[in-house]
């Protein structure tokens, strides 16, 4: 695979990373060690699982990290609708608009793989 940099998924998943961490600074101080820590862990190994897997030998092993992404997207979306229940943060539809457009993205790309292995 070429440069992790280069990949939309990635991309969105940097700026999906650094929104983050500017909406968990304004969560409550004594959630800096609970949820603060679980929602920024999640979202850091979104691009995190992406790079590592482009890196690998193989479009197998890629997918297999892709997957992971892919879990720590569900993750993430679910940490946030919890910190959204305890009104930790306000209406976040962009965030939540942007996770599903990641999704997409990563399932494109697992698609794009498989495909390549059945050639």
């Amino acid at each position: 695979m070429s440069d992790h940099k280069e990949l939309d998924a990635w991309k969105q998943a940097m700026a999906l990373t650094k929104d983050i961490y500017i909406i968990t600074r304004k969560f409550p101080k004594d959630e800096q060690y609970g949820i603060v820590s679980q929602i920024r862990r999640a979202a850091v190994s979104i691009p995190s699982n992406i790079a590592e897997g482009s890196a690998r030998n193989s479009d197998r092993e890629f997918i297999q990290f892709l997957y992971i992404a892919q879990g720590s997207l569900a993750e993430l979306e679910t940490q946030l609708l919890i910190a959204k229940e305890l009104k930790y943060t306000d209406n976040n539809d962009e965030i939540f608009s942007n996770i599903k457009s990641i999704q997409k993205l990563i399932q494109g790309l697992i698609k794009y793989l498989k495909g390549k292995q059945q050639k």
